[in-house]
């Protein structure tokens, strides 16, 4: 196969001091649009647990390997940070600044540089300097709590796609391009501050309207977004598997009614004491048939029904697939690049390299000083050929 790269953001260069997750996937999210990413990492390799070649958060990028806790390793960053637009990092504050390469350092050698920070508690606070993990996050922020069945069962986790990815990622990507756009106008660079706790409460903003507005209530499963309904709702089928129902406006709920069979009577929508009766009625209906014979009830409907896929169905969903919204990358099953663009469309992505592969190609195409020196002394690690 081979791999093109284009996109809206074809020319913008960026330095990713590789780490785990959240920045990652924001290098990811540049690198799809067409942006230039260098990945440096340690000399031992990823960090992660994926192996190299399968992580999807690598694809589209050069990997080059350095030791920055050696003067060398930092000067020669601080080298290619002088052609860069910006540079993303992810480690705890103070981290970089020691290494000579915080944004004090960075600046001074590219004035217009956007230097983005990814951090799960945000470069000041009383937690900034403490170790914490996308479920921490999300708890402090009220995002974790609203999600459940009710009260008295657990809070239920969303993965880590709500605050690392959601919170984080999106928001430092976002973050990072309105500060490139900025910097292009005034000619001076600054920092994006990415805390995920930020994020994550930002993306609560409509819950908090709605508390406000008396249209939310701050308890679990007793609301319209979060299962408290029974046309907002999961039922399980007859072959023990699920269908979700997202009838919202009262069109879509007759619609849903009548194609069930089942009383479309709106009273039965508006009065709360009849939800339980409604919930079992659905239910009931729902686990006379299988997943799969449902989907082709509601296919040609309107009335917001849907199957649970598992994450390995999804890639074969008739309108995804259609889309292409997953694409085999270098023998992996993945997301295609997201969003879409209709005249600088991304091109197709290039496999992950393994850490260090390109240190000698990029260094010398960046016009680090001493490359042959920096690989003999063990400062830079090139495994092209190995």
């Amino acid at each position: 196969m081979e791999y093109t790269s284009s996109g809206p953001l074809t020319g913008l260069k960026v330095i990713e001091l590789a780490g785990l997750g959240p920045g990652p996937f924001a290098g990811m999210l540049l690198a799809d649009l067409g942006a230039e990413v260098i990945q440096i990492e340690r000399l031992s390799g990823s960090a992660g647990q994926i192996p190299e070649g399968l992580d999807a958060l690598r694809r589209n990028r050069s990997a080059v390997a350095l030791d920055l806790r050696h003067p060398d390793g930092a000067r020669a960053v601080l080298q290619m940070v002088e052609q860069a637009d910006v540079l993303i990092e992810g480690n705890r504050p103070g981290v970089t600044e020691r290494l000579g390469l915080g944004p004090d350092d960075c600046l001074a050698r590219n004035p217009q540089l956007v230097y983005g920070r990814m951090t799960g508690w945000g470069q000041t606070g009383p937690l900034a300097s403490t170790a914490g993990h996308d479920i921490g996050y999300i708890a402090i922020t009220g995002a974790l709590h609203a999600m459940g069945r009710d009260d008295t069962s657990p809070p239920t986790i969303p993965l880590n796609l709500l605050g690392d990815f959601a919170g984080g990622s999106l928001y430092l990507a976002f973050g990072v391009l309105a500060a490139v756009m900025e910097a292009r106008r005034s000619g001076r660079g600054q920092v994006v501050d990415a805390a995920i706790v930020d994020g994550a409460a930002s993306l609560t903003g409509i819950i908090h309207s709605m508390i406000t507005a008396d249209l939310w209530r701050d308890n679990r499963g007793v609301n319209i977004l979060d299962g408290g309904v029974p046309w907002y709702d999961t039922y399980r089928t007859a072959d023990s598997k699920w269908l979700a129902i997202g009838a919202i406006e009262p069109k879509f709920y007759t619609l849903l009614m009548t194609t069930l069979g089942l009383d479309a009577d709106e009273r039965r929508r508006t009065d709360p004491s009849e939800w339980s009766k409604l919930r079992e009625d659905i239910a009931r209906v729902i686990a006379t048939r299988t997943r799969a014979e449902w989907d082709s009830v509601f296919a040609s409907t309107d009335a917001c029904v849907a199957p649970v896929l598992s994450l390995t169905e999804a890639h074969n969903h008739p309108h995804l697939a259609a889309r292409g919204t997953f694409v085999d990358v270098g023998g992996v099953q993945q997301p295609a690049a997201a969003p879409r663009f209709s005249r600088t469309p991304s091109g197709t992505p290039r496999p992950p390299r393994r850490s260090g592969q390109d240190t000698r190609s990029v260094l010398t195409d960046w016009k680090v000083t001493g490359v042959e020196e920096l690989i003999a002394s063990g400062v830079a690690l090139d495994r092209a050929d190995g």
